[in-house]
């Protein structure tokens, strides 16, 4: 992500903005594509042999560390194009892994001289994006001390981050296996200002697949997880209704980061490799494919 950092600040916000801070979500929505029967306009099933990438035609592959500082958060890990990073398992997922990196690998690093992990992080900018709908991710994401799962969204109109606009889908940080975090990010409220709500899981998210979604509707977006609402912003839940940046086509990126300010260092409990397990994308609503 563009940067990671969260406190009592953010909670603090939630709550006078949004929310009560971290609690058991609400009764399913009935309006989820799954009850409409919607289908998507643009979907990744993720068929394919074992080992293999996941198709260039819609999916980017982001690579390094020193050279994207850290990737905005001075993270641990190094970005690679390896299959084994993320690939397929033959069994109609996609599988993104954070792992330990050989000490021979020496991948250069923004905070020292070398990433003691790699990862990947995969986007659809230029070739899928989402106007108005909704997006949903069934995956299985990796918990554990420094870890940071994310299936986000950004803005495709531009501008310079935050002004291009972020929404998380999901986060799952670090020692907290159990909570997910959706939050958004613009030009006034980002980093530990970003606006958003938490939901709590049954278990582990690693234990079991869960979908992950928003709604991103006109001046509105709703975030659920297996169909049910936990948190939705309005323009009048920003600093100023004018900072709403989110009428605007927004690609998706998936990612396992390691380290960094949010959510701290990894540490000998932390599993590797710690995989992301993507069974499907589909995106329903309006948007664009290249």
């Amino acid at each position: 992500m563009n940067r990671r950092s969260v406190s009592a600040v953010v909670l603090a916000l939630v709550a006078v903005l949004g929310g009560c801070g971290p609690a058991p979500a609400p009764a399913p929505d009935a309006r989820s594509s799954a009850s409409t029967g919607e289908e998507p306009f643009w979907q990744a099933e993720f068929d394919g042999a074992a080992a293999t990438r996941p198709s260039e035609k819609s999916w980017n592959t982001e690579t390094g560390n020193r050279d994207a500082e850290g990737w905005g958060n001075n993270e641990l890990q190094y970005y690679t194009a390896d299959p084994a990073d993320s690939g397929l398992d033959g069994s109609g997922h996609l599988l993104i892994s954070a792992r330990r990196a050989p000490a021979s690998a020496r991948l250069p690093c923004y905070t020292q001289e070398f990433c003691p992990w790699t990862s990947a992080r995969l986007t659809t900018e230029g070739k899928v994006a989402l106007t108005h709908g909704r997006a949903e991710i069934r995956a299985k994401l990796p918990t554990g001390t420094g870890l940071l799962p994310a299936i986000w969204m950004l803005g495709d109109n531009g501008v310079e981050w935050p002004g291009q606009g972020e929404i998380d889908i999901c986060e799952v940080v670090g020692g907290e296996p159990r909570t997910v975090y959706g939050t958004a990010h613009g030009p006034t409220y980002f980093n530990e200002n970003g606006i958003g709500d938490s939901a709590t899981l049954p278990s582990d998210a690693s234990s079991a697949f869960h979908t992950y979604a928003v709604d991103k509707q006109p001046r509105r977006i709703t975030w659920s997880v297996d169909g049910r609402p936990y948190f939705t912003l309005t323009p009048a839940k920003l600093p100023s209704p004018d900072d709403w940046v989110f009428e605007q086509d927004m690609h998706l990126l998936l990612n396992v980061a390691v380290g960094g300010d949010w959510p701290g260092p990894p540490d000998a409990s932390t599993p590797s490799p710690a995989t992301m397990t993507v069974d499907y994308v589909r995106f329903y609503g309006e948007g664009t494919v290249a």
